[in-house]
């Protein structure tokens, strides 16, 4: 999976405006990591703006920026972070000490833009908490922390990345709950029913709503009772204006469960929607991953296709190279499917097993007989696919390709990969390049170390392709490419 970018926190627009001045006007000394924490702990006075506003800067906080300016801004941040790895791996002690000024020691090409830049995201997931008129089941964004005390539930409607579609959900989510004798569940330990909803839609504008309910202390009849009301709501009441394909529903006393903790109940209409990408149609269910903006999605996944296995001809995507791609943290299979005319055979490795049955749902909704797709951590699962090559005689090329999310790679992934011989490129997708995926970075590129087993050859950065998937906000993918 990749990460999501959801919403952004209050001290990243502290970050972002400052970087933004810096970026555009390139006359004032960079700030200092010190400088820069100061200034997240003293957030600018936002009294004279409205919550709107407040809300706009907290989820896309470039929104006030023509979009060659964002790209400018996006476009030196992801400079700046890879001067910092080429830094790590040259050990140059002068330069760490002003990694800012130093340049990337391998080519970074320009960022590429987002075919929409407006209305883009296919999920959104709306929070219910008190609103700026004190109402308890305000379904919105947050606008303050929790640590202060301060949250603001504030509506949606404004937001450049959201569309319309969504924000429609919401306002009839919000009408809903305002109707229902139950009250909202805030925090957990007092009290309250319903929590936030999700939508998810597709290209063709089918939707999607998923529903989150805290039981507390009702019996099934009772819950069953208001799940009824909700169905009846959104088919035959005001919320029937919504046209929702699918309305599915989830108890649960946690922040976040899975399928399999606590399943989803298809209250109306169809379990999935299907995206397409590339010319492959892909099942999206409740849970399962897929890029949130589809279109700039497309243009992620040809450059990954590139990387991996380049086409010596000009031409379409569909020439044959031949060779094995590993897909690490594949979801539901998008990139190993498009990619799967190029290659002889893909294996992919996914956590969530809703998201794998989707994998092998979508190859064979799309005729792919090349891929298999395995359940489990990758850093269980993966030593195994690498001794399953390493002993069919390593038939032809094999590269890899890595989506993790935030948290980065588990070292033992990172050690299996680097010590197969026979992968000779591999392409990481990061939504956080600067966070622990730097640790990935320097564990596949340093020198061997047999205390830490990482005893195969040391990759070498040889390209980065910034992706932009999330315009309005200061998030960027970055697509890396290791060779050796």
């Amino acid at each position: 999976m990749t990460c999501q970018s959801d919403v952004a926190l209050n001290s990243d627009v502290v970050t972002v405006e400052s970087t933004r001045q810096h970026a555009l006007h390139g006359q004032r000394k960079p700030p200092s990591k010190k400088q820069e924490r100061k200034s997240q702990k003293k957030p600018p006075c936002v009294d004279h703006l409205s919550w709107e506003e407040r809300l706009a800067d907290v989820v896309t906080p470039l929104w006030r920026l023509s979009y060659d300016e964002q790209l400018e801004l996006k476009q030196k941040h992801q400079e700046r972070i890879l001067s910092q790895l080429s830094v790590n791996l040259t050990g140059d002690l002068q330069s760490q000490s002003s990694p800012v000024r130093c340049k990337p020691g391998f080519p970074v090409l320009p960022v590429l833009p987002s075919p929409v830049r407006d209305g883009y995201r296919n999920k959104s997931t709306f929070s219910v908490n008190k609103g700026v008129d004190g109402n308890p089941k305000t379904v919105g964004f947050y606008v303050g922390t929790g640590r202060k005390g301060n949250i603001v539930c504030v509506n949606g409607d404004h937001l450049l990345n959201m569309p319309e579609k969504h924000k429609l959900v919401a306002r009839c989510y919000q009408e809903f709950i305002r109707l229902s004798p139950l009250e909202p569940c805030l925090l957990f330990h007092t009290g309250g029913h319903w929590r936030e909803v999700t939508v998810r839609t597709n290209a063709e504008g089918r939707t999607m709503a998923i529903v989150y309910f805290h039981p507390q202390g009702l019996t099934r009849e009772e819950v069953a009772v208001h799940k009824a009301d909700l169905v009846e709501y959104f088919t035959l009441g005001p919320g029937s204006a919504c046209q929702l394909d699918s309305l599915l529903f989830q108890e649960s006393t946690m922040t976040r469960c899975t399928h399999e903790e606590s399943p989803y109940q298809l209250l109306y209409g169809q379990p999935h929607i299907y995206e397409e990408v590339l010319g492959y149609k892909f099942r999206i269910s409740a849970d399962a991953f897929f890029q949130v903006n589809p279109t700039a999605a497309e243009v992620l996944y040809s450059t990954v296709r590139h990387l991996c296995f380049p086409n010596p001809e000009a031409g379409g995507g569909g020439t044959k190279v031949g060779g094995t791609l590993l897909d690490v943290c594949c979801g539901t299979g998008a990139i190993g499917i498009t990619m799967s005319s190029r290659v002889d055979r893909i294996i992919g490795i996914e956590l969530i097993e809703q998201a794998v049955e989707d994998a092998r749902h979508n190859a064979a909704l799309n005729k792919v007989l090349n891929c298999e797709f395995i359940s489990g951590k990758a850093e269980v699962a993966l030593p195994g696919v690498m001794s399953q090559l390493s002993s069919a005689g390593g038939g032809g090329l094999v590269a890899a390709v890595v989506n993790p999310a935030r948290a980065g790679l588990h070292y033992r992934v990172v050690r299996a990969l680097r010590n197969q011989p026979a992968i000779r490129r591999l392409v990481y997708v990061s939504c956080k390049p600067d966070g622990e995926a730097m640790r990935n970075f320097r564990e596949l590129c340093c020198a061997p170390d047999p205390e830490k087993k990482l005893t195969g050859e040391a990759f070498s950065p040889a390209l980065a392709v910034p992706v932009d998937m999330f315009p309005h906000t200061p998030h960027c993918e970055v697509v890396l490419l290791f060779e050796r």
